[in-house]
């Protein structure tokens, strides 16, 4: 394989070459005169080049049948729930009212009388229950955190003020999302799992829910803060005192606080108390703290200071008439995070308040407000009943919580049966709910007797103590108990019935990713001829399947079932397109060939791709999926060595040893970084951030970036030099425009932590003093941000698009006279330089420096570009990670081209499955895991001020899978690294099936394979094609192992910690795949292979 330049002898007074060749071949670089007949010929071997590689259809057709089948498993696997649109009247209780209350008064209170005619109800979110109670360790040498005794004033009251406030656990059903919560605080129902997709596209709320029943009694409703509220509520709120604000700016700590603060104060005036009956703020303060550096952190501590000092500014400021509620939506992690089911992520805390005694306890010992949030609890669902009652308001219809006892037991804690009665209106529009859902779901009498036995027993205990002249007061407990007891078996049967998966679409997605798994896998591993001659076939048979299957599938509807219309049409256009693909995957069945491997390396990569999916069956090998990818990368790179070893010229032999220890050296280096979760401590020490509590880099970690944009350019030169192709437009993109965008994420990621921790304040320059407590540094850091994507993606595209093959040639004069006989090329082995005499006497040589590598040079400008945008998006410690992904990659492509027999094609495989192994590894070190606790939503607004559609969740989506990403751009440069021109065989016209090598008729070309793959000559963009398919095959196959072992244990206790976020990752990851490798790596390596055409020719 040549790495080096290659001479070309040239004669005659004016330089024109009468003879010259290219490592035994004519060069493709031409100066003499071309006929015009040779002109016509080139232009028509243009065209069709450009036409027969203008797509592969396989990535077409696996994109569809991948999103098909995504979309009906995920119909059938997360959690749906039908919701009713009936609605609950002020004037229809759900029962008889007992004793001479009449209903339909919401001045007096429609099923009850009222307690308040006003409330004030303020949400703090992700306000965790232990930021509100004293901090008491049981080890006196064990110091507070920063969010510890920093909100006192919630805790004060209600443990001094038992009668005027209370305090309880406040517990959240999962998803712990601000709009699910929202939803289930206002509705009372269960939230499902596949509400969190829609946390950045709240939809409005159709059902019952306590702020429609407020205003559809006329009371006027003020809304601040979060404007998530006004995707669920639109047009409910008083326009002219409604002060909503963005709430997705994590990085903005003070900006909705603030303004909450500064319209609510004033509205708590007596003098306006007038233009308001309800009052919802919701404060951002406390989760952009927690979401930006971790509750443990000085921000924090400010946050819960404020609060709690604008909380007692409320108080004072509220009459005897209003009722104040405080609680979190939900908790945060311990860095502060949330979306998950973890403890700290559900365990929020509530709080009300009244200026008259409103409320009392059950007992003496719940006094004092419970020590942590295990006593006690109160569900999120009870909040709605809870409130409707006291402000007079009917309960929203599709309601399942129930009373909280403090509301109703009477200051003295003695109204057992004012408790009771509330707890039978409850009950009884719980039961008016679940006749009127079990009448639309046509449920089985079996499921509801359970809780028909305990509604009937209930009324009896009721009827009898109506019968009885005078009451005891155990008498209505057991009322109160009896009620209670059919509300938790009720939601327990709630729970289960929306537990209940469509099997029928489980199935129906997978079976389209088995045939979606199956024809990519004939695609990438049993297909021999070039695979760009099979776009007509493919592609017409694909869409006509398309086509019948969609009629086919709609048309069953009307055979079957009328309410599978959309389910049933998209299975028919999945498998009309799939076997309409089979169909011209079969009409060439003689350039297939086994799918199986024919040596060690085929059989290895088949290892790493099987023993992950059997391994995510157990919710261990799922948790410490990272260091298990750990140990395979490293046996890799272990075995390259070993057959490095067995090389038999001496600089082959270096080179293979060299990368692959380099290859293992950077996998443990890269391994230091990591961010642990929940189920993997104590045996697990999270590095990605300053600590385990933290959402912040350390000081130290901010060194990274700049040691990144000192040495990577460097270190991608030195692969340029390696080939001499340091040349055209490297020396720009890669020694200047690449480094100085490094160096601009460097500064950038300076910039945000001298802003997270105040630097400016702290500095004796009084010019830079001023600057404090200004925007100068968001401002700056902004533009710095969008400055390196204009660089990334419009500079490094206009140079990929535009760039010359990174050659560089030069002249040597040859001594007049020396003669020069006919003779075989001769090659230098110290150089690589391969010099062809002639028989006349050359005047000057010409040596084409970098032509050896010069597909693999030209492409690699594409990977760099995206790996300065992903390194942007990633924090400062995943910044490492990313570049040691990038130095990887190269060095794979290295160990490969120095064992040509492990990119052979019966083993091919093993490059595109290492590079699945380096993107989901380095997954895993950017800060990540398998859990939507992990997402970096503040990466949204590294470039933007606001939410910005799509650049926010573009942001979010390559610092997600930036790895992936980057890794799927380099799969074309597998096929391509110290790969020079040649010229394209001719197609497979038959003979013989599996070897795919032309048979007789001089169809194959004698000069055996240059690029180091065996069997035929499939054209580069064939190749490449195979390899990315192969490459797609691994995340297919973890989506489908992932998919299928979600279904299986669909009653796992750990499913929705474990198997369905893990399901959810593979799901997303290759989709994002399937998108990279066609639109990026697929088109970018066509503009690369068309660049070096037009220099070196079409065929």
């Amino acid at each position: 394989m040549s790495n080096g330049p290659v001479s070309v002898e040239l004669e005659g007074p004016n330089g024109r070459p009468s003879k010259s060749t290219v490592n035994g071949r004519p060069p493709v670089p031409r100066t003499q005169k071309i006929s015009q007949d040779t002109t016509v010929i080139q232009k028509q071997q243009e065209v069709h080049f450009k036409a027969s590689h203008g797509g592969i259809p396989a990535d077409l057709e696996s994109r569809i049948l991948h999103t098909l089948g995504i979309y009906l498993f995920t119909s059938g696997f997360l959690l749906t729930r039908l919701v009713l649109e009936h609605k609950s009247d002020c004037s229809v209780p759900p029962i008889a009212l007992a004793g001479q209350y009449d209903a339909g008064s919401a001045n007096r209170g429609c099923w009850h009388s009222k307690t308040f005619n006003k409330a004030v109800v303020l949400i703090v979110d992700a306000l965790r229950y232990d930021f509100t109670v004293p901090y008491k360790p049981a080890d006196s040498e064990k110091q507070p955190h920063h969010f510890h005794n920093a909100f006192p004033i919630l805790y004060e009251t209600s443990s001094k003020q038992p009668q005027n406030a209370f305090l309880r656990p406040f517990i959240a059903d999962p998803p712990t999302t601000t709009l699910q919560r929202l939803k289930g605080l206002t509705t009372g129902t269960l939230p499902t799992f596949i509400d969190a997709g829609s946390n950045f596209a709240g939809t409005a709320i159709d059902e019952d829910n306590l702020v429609a029943q407020l205003r559809n009694s006329s009371k006027r409703i003020v809304h601040l803060g979060d404007d998530t509220w006004h995707a669920l509520f639109p047009d409910y709120f008083d326009p002219e005192l409604t002060h909503p604000y963005d709430s997705f700016n994590v990085w903005d700590l003070h900006t909705v606080d603030n303004g909450v603060v500064e319209h609510l104060l004033p509205l708590l005036n007596p003098s306006n108390t007038s233009k308001w009956d309800v009052i919802f703020g919701h404060f951002l303060g406390v989760d952009h703290a927690g979401h930006r550096y971790g509750p443990d952190h000085p921000a924090m501590t400010a946050k819960l200071n404020q609060m709690d000092s604008v909380f007692r500014q409320v108080i004072d400021l509220i009459d005897e008439d209003t009722l104040l509620v405080v609680m979190g939506d939900h908790g945060m992690d311990a860095k502060g995070d949330h979306g998950g089911e973890s403890d700290d992520e559900i365990q929020a805390a509530l709080w009300m308040y009244s200026k008259r005694a409103a409320f009392g306890r059950t007992s003496p010992a719940f006094i004092e407000p419970p020590a942590h949030a295990k006593e006690r609890p109160v569900a999120q669902i009870d909040l709605v009943p809870t409130l409707s009652l006291l402000l007079g308001m009917p309960i929203p219809f599709n309601n399942l919580g129930a009373p909280i006892e403090e509301a109703f037991i009477g200051s003295d804690g003695k109204d057992i049966e004012n408790l009771a009665l509330v707890n039978r209106l409850t009950g009884a529009q719980i039961h008016r709910y679940q006749r009127e859902y079990a009448r639309a779901q046509n449920l089985d009498a079996t499921i509801q007797s359970p809780t028909l036995a305990l509604w009937s027993l209930a009324n009896e205990k009721f009827q009898d103590l109506l019968a009885t002249k005078v009451a005891k007061v155990e008498q209505w407990r057991d009322v109160f108990e009896a009620f209670s007891s059919y509300q938790q078996q009720n939601l327990s049967v709630c729970r289960s019935l929306w537990a209940r998966f469509d099997l029928l679409n489980i199935a129906l997605g997978i079976a389209i990713l088995i045939s979606s798994f199956g024809l990519l896998l004939v695609y990438a591993r049993s297909m021999h001829k070039d695979r760009a001659d099979l776009t007509p076939v493919l592609f017409t048979r694909g869409a006509l399947g398309v086509i019948v299957g969609l009629a086919l599938g709609a048309g069953s509807t009307y055979v079957i079932t009328s309410d599978r219309l959309v389910p049933f049409s998209a299975f028919g256009v999945a498998m009309g397109s799939a076997l309409g693909v089979a169909s011209g995957l079969w009409s060439v069945r003689v350039a297939l060939v086994s799918i199986l491997p024919g040596d060690f390396w085929g059989w290895l990569a088949v290892v790493f791709t099987i023993l992950p999916c059997i391994g995510f069956a157990s919710n261990s090998y799922t948790i410490w999926e990272d260091e298990i990818l750990l140990f395979v990368l490293s046996t890799f790179g272990i075995m390259t060595l070993v057959t490095s070893l067995r090389q038999p010229i001496p600089s082959v032999r270096w080179l293979g040893c060299y990368h692959s220890i380099i290859f293992v050296l950077l996998t443990r280096v890269a391994s230091l970084s990591r961010l642990c979760r929940e189920e993997q401590m104590p045996f697990c020490k999270s590095t990605y951030y300053a600590s385990a509590t933290s959402s912040t880099s350390a000081p130290w970690q901010l060194l990274i970036p700049f040691f990144v944009a000192i040495i990577l350019p460097d270190v991608i030169k030195a692969f340029y030099k390696s080939t001499e192709s340091y040349h055209g437009a490297a020396p720009l993109a890669v020694g200047f425009a690449y480094r100085m965008g490094l160096f601009l994420v460097a500064v950038f990621w300076t910039m945000d932590a001298a802003d997270d921790g105040d630097w400016l304040a702290h500095v004796k320059n009084p010019t830079l003093q001023s600057l404090h407590g200004t925007s100068f540094l968001k401002d700056t850091r902004m533009r710095i941000a969008q400055l390196v994507l204009a660089v990334a993606f419009i500079g490094g595209y206009a140079t990929y698009y535009y760039a010359k093959p990174m050659l560089s040639i030069s002249t040597t004069p040859r001594p007049n006279g020396a003669a020069a006989s006919t003779a075989s090329p001769s090659v230098s082995s110290s150089s690589n330089v391969v010099t062809t005499t002639t028989t006349t006497t050359p005047t000057s040589a010409i040596t084409v420096h970098g032509y050896a590598n010069i597909h693999g040079t030209r492409y690699l400008l594409l990977p760099l570009l995206w790996s300065l945008a992903a390194t942007l998006a990633a924090k400062p410690m995943g910044t490492g990670a990313l570049a040691l992904c990038l130095w990887q990659i190269l060095s794979l492509l290295e160990i490969l081209a120095a064992n040509p027999h492990l990119s052979s094609s019966s083993s091919s495989s093993i490059g595109p499955i290492v590079l699945a192994l380096l993107g989901s590894f380095h997954y895993f070190k950017t800060g990540h895991q398998a859990s939507l606790a992990s997402i970096q939503w503040e990466s949204a607004f590294i470039p933007f001020k606001t939410v910005t559609y799509p650049g926010g969740p573009a942001m979010v989506a390559l610092n997600t899978c930036g790895p992936q990403i980057l890794c799927a751009v380099a799969v074309p440069a597998l096929g391509l690294w110290k790969k020079a021109p040649r010229p394209r065989r001719q197609r497979l016209t038959g003979g013989g099936r599996g070897e795919g090598k032309g048979e007789g008729k001089g169809e194959a070309d004698e000069e055996g394979d240059e690029g180091g793959s065996g069997g035929a000559d499939l054209g580069y963009l064939g190749e490449v094609a195979g390899a990315a398919a192969t490459h797609l095959l691994y995340y297919a196959a973890v989506n489908l192992a992932t998919t299928m072992w979600a279904a299986h244990l669909r009653r796992h206790l750990m499913l929705y910690r474990i198997f369905s976020p893990r399901f959810m990752l593979g799901a997303v990851v290759l989709l994002v795949v399937d998108v990279v490798v066609a639109w990026v790596a697929m088109g970018g390596m066509r503009w690369s292979v068309l660049s070096v055409a037009e220099v070196f020719g079409w065929s």
